[in-house]
């Protein structure tokens, strides 16, 4: 008989917004006067078309996909050597991160659970809480964890609480740890961390022999010139740091799939017999093995947002999500509602009221509104009290939204 993973075993009943899709299927069910009038702003997921100049760049890969000449077949598996010198060029320079250290995949979701590949058993894991669920489940998944709590905690992860209180900015942990996972701008709470709280962790990572795992998929929402964009601007990460971006948000790549992951060839690990090894060398021989590259077309409409078109364009597409969260923070503020986030990110932070659960919220929001959030309990303990909105919608609909915030709380 073919045994099992048993780690699979310890995870909750379903991953947060496949339920969230179960909840509002039945109520569509059960209600379906009301099912058209359904507005989901839940699930990051974009709603605009991708850019112009990305729609041209992969058609134009196509056309070349039809012609013997300019045929690809397989592609090297860490990415062209076109996207990676982008990359390097328009997000990265003056940083001192090489081509080489780029490795372009098809989703941070994947990257941000596939880099445990990498690592051994017996590493100390800090989570913030609360915490874009995929860093918990993967690290259930490897077995990195005991059993779950009542309040859904597990073992063996260290979780450092976000709250209103430390404006969602976790402190530094107060024991020794091995891994650190960091999401600025953060998901889910849309907060980000100054120049110097990132130097205090980097310090941390440094004084501890610790990895910072940073994702840096919002970094593009930003909007405040003071806040970094990447951990590699802070002194000393090159050292202990890997950052994963993403094409899916700034360029609107979620259907078509495209990332990427930087590990500075400076950063180590410790082997059983205490030798130290680059972790780089190790994710490229991970990334060989398992991992057959982006598409083509996909990497040359990867390529075409840091064309001059592309960045106008991608420019727009984030004005446009900024300016839906302004009117969902001002909506809920007017509302009588407490909010963070909204303004350095696409997501928008609300206190529920006083007395109501993160899930009665999704209920109500849903009953009463016909709107989809996010309940904050979703992403782990510390989100309880909470809801997120995603400002990733139309222009139309995000106006709706704001219309009936104003008339259950009015």
């Amino acid at each position: 008989m073919a045994s099992i993973n048993a780690n699979f075993l310890k995870l909750k009943a379903g991953y947060l917004f496949p339920e969230i899709a179960r909840r509002v299927n039945a109520f569509s069910e059960a209600h379906p006067d009301k099912a058209a009038r359904i507005i989901r702003c839940g699930i990051g997921d974009v709603t605009e078309p991708l850019p112009e100049a990305v729609r041209q760049a992969m058609h134009d890969a196509v056309d070349e996909q039809g012609d013997r000449a300019t045929f690809k077949g397989y592609g090297p598996e860490q990415g062209y050597a076109f996207l990676r010198e982008a990359i390097v060029e328009n997000q990265f320079a003056g940083l001192g991160i090489a081509a080489d250290e780029v490795f372009i995949s098809d989703g941070s979701k994947c990257d941000t659970g596939n880099i445990l590949d990498i690592f051994g058993s017996g590493n100390r894991i800090a989570i913030t809480d609360p915490v874009y669920p995929v860093y918990v489940d993967t690290n259930v998944m490897a077995g990195n964890t005991g059993e779950a709590g009542e309040s859904g905690a597990f073992e063996g992860l260290v979780y450092l609480p976000c709250t209103a209180e430390n404006g969602f900015v976790a402190d530094l942990p107060a024991e020794k740890v091995d891994l650190i996972y960091l999401c600025f701008p953060n998901n889910p709470t849309g907060t980000v961390a100054t120049r110097e709280q990132l130097q205090g962790w980097v310090d941390y990572a440094k004084a501890h022999d610790a990895i910072i795992l940073f994702d840096a998929a919002y970094e593009a929402f930003i909007q405040d010139p003071l806040i970094p964009h990447s951990i590699f601007e802070i002194e000393g990460a090159r050292d202990c740091c890997i950052e994963f971006r993403s094409f899916s948000k700034n360029g609107g790549f979620t259907g078509v799939r495209c990332a990427y992951v930087v590990i500075p060839k400076t950063v180590t690990g410790s082997a059983p017999d205490g030798t130290r090894v680059p972790l780089h060398q190790l994710w490229s021989r991970r990334h060989s093995t398992k991992f057959n590259g982006a598409s083509y077309p996909v990497q040359k409409g990867a390529a075409a947002v840091f064309s001059p078109q592309g960045k106008q364009q991608v420019a727009e597409l984030i004005e446009h999500y900024m300016g839906n969260a302004a009117l969902l923070r001002e909506a809920c503020r007017t509302a009588g509602l407490t909010v963070f986030g909204g303004e350095n990110a696409p997501y928008v932070w609300v206190a529920c009221p006083a007395g109501v659960s993160s899930w009665e919220m999704f209920d109500k929001m849903l009953g009463d509104a016909q709107v989809v959030i996010t309940p904050g309990a979703g992403f782990g303990a510390a989100g309880e009290g909470y809801f997120r909105i995603s400002a990733f919608n139309s222009r139309a609909n995000v106006e709706e939204v704001c219309r009936r915030i104003a008339t259950i709380f009015g």
